[in-house]
């Protein structure tokens, strides 16, 4: 059965942007080259955690979203927006594989009028340099003049009630402003804004734009928290003080490391051939070696806490709180806590986990005790550290069962515990 929409990669990106068309009556097929997770979807499960909930799933299907694994659906929808991952490798370039992968499953089927959207978070020129020419030779149709080509980078905040899809603006931009108008017209049906860029390399930097602004301005905090800890300095007062300017000031928070989806993106790095050279962003590069120092931090913390206390790492029965990479949600993309629990196992401390999220964790493919009654877990562990704050929690309960509370991201009452 033909289709509205077709959404490419059913994960983080590809999943939402289902619901809110299928929310707003748009005929939806969602394609994965992964059977479980179309499986999964069929099922009324969430394939990808801290997405949707079964019940968000469950509603799709009811309004008619059909996962597949048919690429030939691709050739019969009128709008296809390719949500595939581009994964921050070693080198510090995106991985555009699963990007690649995409274009050239729907290139093959590739109609005259499509429209064709990339909302994976890319470098700018990606749209112009990387998916234009996969999907003119896969399909022999020339882009702007046989089929719509636009770049709206996704502008998710999973666990966010107040902001969703729908009440989001789209920054969207188009190979040409036909392409740019096809592209509004489509995004004009699940949100109450849009926004057009000059063309796909604005829209592309914005992305760059709003996730380096995120990432530079923890890495900034992060080094205000050891700074104002050395000095004898309540940043999270600091902090509280600073936020009542109106103007020129918006508050971060520090915390044991960066997580998330939005990975740091330098575009003086680009993973195809480009005649543009390199412009590194030095801002960028430092921010990465800052928060990248935060789950060592935490550890020099923890074991100055228990020498203080007359006791070892090694030998230490640690409770970490909060394996997640957000609050109230079960997605560990990019959390600290894995490094925190290598580097304390490496020490020689015995390592056990609470997570009302996350039912079963591992590091290093070996299962962690999980913690079935916090305050006793608590009470018997020689430090409890708090990774993320999730709103079970009751820290002020907590802190005095606690033999010794780390906090790493203040949110326990003034004095109550120790704090990043």
């Amino acid at each position: 059965m033909p289709a509205d929409l077709a959404v490419i990669g059913l994960g983080h990106l590809g999943l939402p942007l289902a619901q809110a068309a299928v929310a707003a009556g748009v005929q939806t097929i969602g394609y994965d080259t992964d059977p479980r997770a179309c499986r999964e979807l069929s099922a009324g499960r969430t394939p990808v955690e801290g997405s949707l909930t079964a019940s968000d799933v469950r509603r799709m299907l009811s309004g008619g979203f059909r996962p597949t694994t048919n690429p030939a659906e691709l050739g019969r929808v009128r709008t296809a927006v390719i949500c595939a991952p581009a994964p921050l490798g070693a080198d510090r370039t995106l991985d555009l594989t699963a990007v690649g992968d995409a274009a050239r499953a729907l290139a093959a089927r590739l109609r005259p009028h499509t429209t064709v959207l990339l909302e994976s978070a890319v470098p700018p020129g990606t749209t112009e340099n990387y998916l234009l020419p996969l999907l003119e030779e896969g399909s022999g149709l020339r882009a702007g003049r046989d089929f719509h080509l636009a770049c709206s980078p996704s502008r998710l905040d999973p666990g966010n009630r107040s902001h969703v899809y729908a009440n989001t603006p789209k920054v969207i931009g188009g190979l040409t402003p036909a392409c740019t108008e096809s592209a509004a017209a489509f995004y004009g049906r699940l949100t109450d804004k849009v926004v057009r860029a000059r063309g796909p390399r604005e829209a592309e930097m914005t992305k760059v734009l709003e996730t380096n602004f995120r990432y530079v301005n923890i890495a900034l905090v992060n080094e205000m928290a050891v700074l104002c800890h050395d000095l004898g300095v309540d940043l999270w007062d600091v902090i509280r003080c600073a936020e009542t300017k109106p103007f020129g000031f918006q508050p971060f928070r520090p915390g044991p490391g960066v997580g998330g989806h939005g990975a740091p993106v330098d575009p003086g790095y680009l993973p195809y051939n480009s005649r543009t050279p390199g412009h590194p962003l030095r801002m960028v590069s430092l921010a990465q070696e800052i928060n990248g120092r935060m789950p060592q931090y935490v550890i020099q913390r923890c074991a100055t806490l228990l020498n203080e206390h007359g006791k070892s790492v090694r030998g230490a029965r640690v409770l970490l709180l909060g394996v997640t990479y957000k609050p109230d949600l079960a997605d560990q993309e990019g959390s600290p806590a894995r490094e925190i629990a290598t580097r304390l196992m490496d020490m020689g401390a015995q390592i056990g986990y609470h997570d009302p999220h996350v039912l079963d964790w591992r590091v290093r493919e070996l299962p962690v005790p999980r913690a079935d009654s916090l305050y006793e877990a608590a009470s018997s562990a020689d430090l409890t550290v708090l990774l993320q704050h999730h709103r079970t929690y009751d820290l002020q309960g907590l802190a005095v069962k606690a033999q010794l509370l780390l906090d790493t991201r203040g949110a326990t009452p003034a004095g109550a515990a120790h704090r990043l």
